[in-house]
């Protein structure tokens, strides 16, 4: 994940993100098809960025990589060393401080049930290669003797993380990072890194890059095995995919701050046809979204920290930080809880679903401010989730800015969402006019007239019990 820092880059993001999204190949599996219309069913999960970085109030893992970008600039924890080797000595070093003593995972999945969130997603590993869960192929972890957790009975973080949320019915799903910072296969310390990808030559020690594809495979198996049912298995770090010539070419072709992404981009073949089969020998219905690489393996696509034009054609999830960093940030600022919501009715008017990410504390709790955020949610879903689950594009998404539509899967409702309260009689030239039509208002039930003007509907907005901090304001449409 990309801490956002700067109006150029939020830009940045949205182009990249357009391009990544404008091919998709839908899985021929049943079962698959049939997950991910349950998947879009749910419209609300929640994704948790937590790892030692957490210690020090900086972007997850990025301030390690060797590539001269805002975002791992900026999250460099100043005082330690102006030395890059220094530096990531020390950086490792906070696994021997991390101890979560407040970690109770029942209050997260309490406050996220009561949101209205559906699954939750949680990095069971990041780019630097720090383990939450109880890996048996690497001593950098959560559970090894070294981080001072590993004595308390519920140090496997991941596992109690996934308990806890299945007790409310949520999907669970695995965040993991293809690229491991920390591996010796991956970045080998005969070489220093020189940017993100693998720092050696592939095709000159390919037996060593086979270490790292089985090591890789090994760690997703055990998530797999070992850890319960699992719905999704989310994989970050495109650039290791399998690439060809051509496209490496235009990789190094691309720039971002007068500088290139990447110095070393090669052919990073993960095998995930392997992996995948592998997966759904155990779990059959796994959802994968190997995100940013185009082709059978990105189940559902994920825009980041952005919310497409129009929506997207096919299954997708805008991922979006609920304060402006992935990670945990001390004082770090949180969007509204108006804003939060008018997000969420603007996604899942487009067809898609919200990912929305909360950074716990080093301690293991979160900030206060995004318990109220979530409670604010919950009450607004309680009263209009009709409008919000196991809903479908309508035909047009919004009749303005300020005016967005839903529609049931069987087609018999439309649900109209104001992000302004409506006070005055309207004319809503998307919705042609029916006769038999009839409308309520989800927030109290009361009905209110409809008529007709020139094919469009005409509606007397004037909600008669009026609810303070309703957000957004929900018309249900039938008989349509």
């Amino acid at each position: 994940m990309i801490k956002i820092f700067t109006p150029l880059f939020i830009v940045f993001i949205a182009v990249s993100t357009y391009a990544q999204h404008k091919e998709y190949f839908p899985d021929s599996s049943s079962i698959i098809k049939q997950k991910l219309e349950d998947w879009q069913d749910l419209k609300f999960g929640l994704l948790m960025h937590w790892g030692p970085y957490s210690q020090w109030g900086i972007v997850e893992s990025w301030s390690i990589c060797p590539e001269d970008l805002s975002w791992a600039a900026y999250g460099r924890k100043k005082g330690i060393s102006e030395k890059y080797d220094d530096y990531v000595k020390a950086y490792e070093q906070l696994q021997l401080s991390f101890n979560p003593i407040k970690f109770n995972p029942e209050l997260w999945a309490n406050a996220a049930s009561d949101a209205g969130m559906k699954y939750v997603v949680f990095t069971t590993k990041h780019h630097d290669g720090f383990c939450m869960y109880d890996s048996k192929y690497t001593n950098y972890k959560i559970t090894d003797i070294a981080t001072p957790f590993h004595g308390n009975h519920r140090s496997d973080i991941t596992k109690e993380i996934f308990k806890a949320f299945r007790k409310k019915k949520f999907w669970t799903g695995a965040y993991f990072s293809k690229p491991d910072w920390h591996s010796d296969n991956y970045w080998w310390k005969f070489f220093p890194p020189s940017d993100r990808n693998c720092n050696y030559a592939i095709t000159k020690y390919p037996e060593r890059w086979k270490k790292f594809v089985d090591y890789t495979h090994h760690q997703i198996l055990e998530l797999v095995q070992d850890y319960g049912k699992l719905d999704i298995l989310w994989l970050d770090g495109g650039w290791v995919r399998k690439t060809d010539s051509s496209e490496i070419v235009k990789y190094l072709s691309e720039t971002y701050e007068g500088s290139r992404w990447a110095r070393n981009p090669q052919n990073q073949d993960i095998q995930m046809d392997t992996l995948v089969k592998h997966v759904r020998a155990i779990q059959q219905d796994i959802l994968v979204v190997d995100r940013a690489v185009t082709g059978p393996y990105q189940n559902y696509l994920t825009p980041e920290q952005h919310i497409p034009e129009e929506g997207l054609p096919y299954p997708w999830e805008t991922c979006m930080t609920m304060a402006t960093s992935w990670s945990y940030v001390p004082n770090d600022v949180y969007k509204s809880s108006d804003d939060l919501i008018e997000k969420l009715v603007d996604i899942v008017s487009k067809g898609g679903n919200l990912l929305l990410n909360i950074g716990p504390s080093p301690e293991g709790t979160w900030d206060s401010v995004a318990y109220k955020r979530l409670q604010d949610i919950g009450r607004w879903m309680k009263r209009n989730g009709e409008a919000i689950y196991a809903t479908r594009k309508f035909n047009y998404f919004m009749e303005d800015s300020s005016i967005h539509f839903t529609q049931s899967k069987d087609h018999k409702q439309v649900y109209i969402l104001f992000s302004n309260e409506p006070t005055q009689p309207l004319t809503l030239s998307k919705l042609p006019y029916k006769k038999g039509m009839k409308a309520t208002w989800l927030h109290s039930g009361d009905a209110i007239e409809l008529s007709n003007e020139t094919g469009n509907t005409r509606i007397n907005c004037n909600p008669k019990k009026k609810i303070n901090g309703e957000y957004v304001w929900v018309l249900k449409i039938s008989n349509t």
